[in-house]
């Protein structure tokens, strides 16, 4: 999976913190209070996060509205995961990376790895 770009990623952000579907105008307007961006250039990334699988559009009224197709934590797995894939040894890799956890997030993963467990998962 390839990460996204700056803009991409702001439009998911804002998608994903709202958790709701938002128009173009929504998004121009939240991004305009940190900087100025043209309604079309966002209209056009939104549109290629549409043809890519990011997002799905619906109708309401003449505009469109969009919802994000994964939440950011799975962004954030499936990142993991490539990054993972590019280690000769996923399991030093893993090692590595757990080495660099507090111990809340040791935690947190003791946690998810048991969840995985009891739903059968791999």
């Amino acid at each position: 999976m390839r990460r996204l770009g700056d803009l991409e990623a702001e439009i998911m952000d804002r998608l994903w913190r709202w958790r709701r579907p938002a128009t173009v105008r929504e998004i121009v307007d939240d991004i305009n209070e940190e900087r100025p961006l043209a309604y079309t250039t966002v209209m056009t990334v939104a549109n290629i996060l549409y043809n890519k699988g990011w997002l799905v559009r619906g109708k309401q009224g003449r505009a469109w509205v969009y919802t994000p197709v994964r939440s950011r934590e799975q962004y954030a797995a499936a990142l993991m995961e490539d990054a993972l894939g590019t280690s000769e040894d996923r399991p030093v890799a893993l090692a590595h990376f757990v080495e660099q956890m507090d111990p809340e997030e040791i935690s947190a993963l003791r946690e998810a790895l048991r969840e995985v467990g009891r739903r059968g998962g791999p």
